[in-house]
């Protein structure tokens, strides 16, 4: 049976590396989104660029604008979500309830 102090340092080590994998989650979590994002950006300039007038090209910015609204507030959901996840997990981990 480990000692507390030995205890209290395999978990901060437990914690460290769940913090490092979710580090690595969130990034790539943020990535991804940025990746959508830039794609529904050039997917409403394409359709701009082949407008037949400009009252098309206004609907065309206006609905780009309203899904994008959309999708940020979504990944700024999901964003907080993991963190805050994060933020349970280690605190678990070190007190030793995760």
């Amino acid at each position: 049976m480990l000692n507390p102090a030995a205890q209290a340092a395999e978990r901060m080590r437990a914690a460290g590396s769940a913090m490092t994998e979710q580090g690595s989650q969130l990034g790539l979590t943020i990535l991804s989104q940025a990746e959508a994002n830039t794609q529904e950006a050039f997917r409403a300039m394409r359709a701009a660029a082949q407008a037949s007038d400009v009252n098309e090209v206004m609907k065309i910015q206006s609905d780009y604008m309203r899904e994008q609204g959309a999708r940020s507030m979504a990944q700024a959901r999901e964003v907080g979500e993991l963190i805050a996840n994060f933020g349970r997990n280690a605190i678990g981990q070190m007190t030793g309830r995760g």
